[in-house]
Parts: structure tokens; C-alpha cells; sequence
């Protein structure tokens, strides 16, 4: 499956306040979330974020918060961001759904919850999705093992930052090959 840019979009999910330092890698992980995001905006390829109870956990940490200040935010309280069965899940559906992507890349924390549940969301709503696994963390990592495992089995793609970025651009004559590589390394 290749991803096409023009029908692809990037769900940040919940990477916020202290839970955000206190995931395996945490640094890693947000670093190359934040390459990701960057590397997407030269894409053209949008960016939705996700806040899990932010008046309890905190905004989306300022590495991120820098590159997606001008992005649409939702805050949620669900743990499965596009269940429909509050009015803020309702509205995340929604969105997504006028956007009319097909395809969502997701990268977030934590891996077991939140990712896993709006990951399974997305699925039963019927868009592919391609789980970036160097860009979603817990705070223990078999958390994070178990839930990559039962996402793949559910019909998620497993990919990685650069895999994913790689098969955005499908050859080295794209027009921006040049500047996500710069990113990526």
C-alpha cells in the first residue's frame, strides 16, 4: 500500500504535560514527532491534535506546540478520540469525516490507550491507518508492544518515521525530496 499525500493526514494524539516526559524514550519520541509534523507541513498533508483532559494533564508539550499552534486542537475526554459517544468525540468524528482522508497517520501517547483505542475507532470508521511506532510511546514499553501487536492485528499498518516519510515521497525526484531530507537526519 503506498500512502498518497493528497488523501493522508497526521493525528497527534495526546502527547501532553508530564505524561509526555514520564513515556519510554520520551525524548526520542518527540523529537521525531516533531521531524514528522514538520516533514508532513512540506507534504501539504494536514495535522489534527488531540488533548486528552487538558485542564488536567496539560497542553500539548511546547516542541510540538511550536509547529501546530495554527493546526485544529480537540480537546476529549474519551479514551477512543472518534468513539461518537460524547459531544467532544462527536466533533472529532465529525472533523474527520469532512476532511474526506481515507488515510491517518497516527503518533501520540500512550500507545495502550489512547492511540489504541482511536486507532480501533478510525478502523471501524472505515480509513486506513498507519501507526508510526518510533512516534508513540508508553510508560512501560510492553504496554507499547502489546498494543502495536493488537493494532496490526486489527488491520492497522505498523511503519516507522522514516518508512512512512520514504513512501510519502515514493522517489528521490519529488519535488521535496531534498527538504524532508534535511529533516530527517
Amino acid at each position: 500500500m503506498h500512502l498518497d499525500e493528497e488523501k493522508v493526514g497526521l493525528l497527534i494524539v495526546d502527547v501532553q504535560g508530564a505524561l509526555a516526559r514520564k513515556v519510554n524514550d520520551s525524548q526520542t519520541m518527540i523529537c521525531k514527532t516533531v521531524k514528522l509534523i514538520q516533514c508532513c507541513k512540506l507534504l501539504n498533508i494536514p495535522v489534527v491534535v488531540l488533548e486528552q483532559n487538558p485542564d488536567g494533564l496539560g497542553r500539548t508539550v511546547p516542541e510540538i506546540e511550536s509547529h501546530v499552534a495554527s493546526d485544529p486542537h480537540f480537546k476529549k475526554f474519551t479514551f477512543n478520540a472518534v468513539a461518537g459517544t460524547d459531544q467532544c468525540s462527536s466533533e472529532i468524528l465529525a472533523y474527520i469525516g469532512e476532511m474526506e482522508l481515507s488515510r491517518w497517520l497516527v503518533a501520540g501517547i500512550e500507545a495502550h490507550v489512547c492511540v489504541y483505542q482511536t486507532v480501533t475507532g478510525l478502523l471501524e470508521n472505515n480509513h486506513t491507518v498507519e501507526v508510526i511506532q518510533d512516534c508513540i510511546s508508553s510508560r512501560e514499553s510492553s504496554n507499547a508492544v502489546l498494543a502495536i501487536q493488537n493494532m496490526r492485528e486489527q488491520g492497522a499498518r505498523i511503519s516507522s518515521f522514516e518508512m512512512t516519510l520514504f513512501g510519502l515521497l515514493k522517489s528521490c525526484q519529488h519535488p521535496k525530496f531534498r527538504e524532508v531530507l534535511a529533516l530527517i537526519k
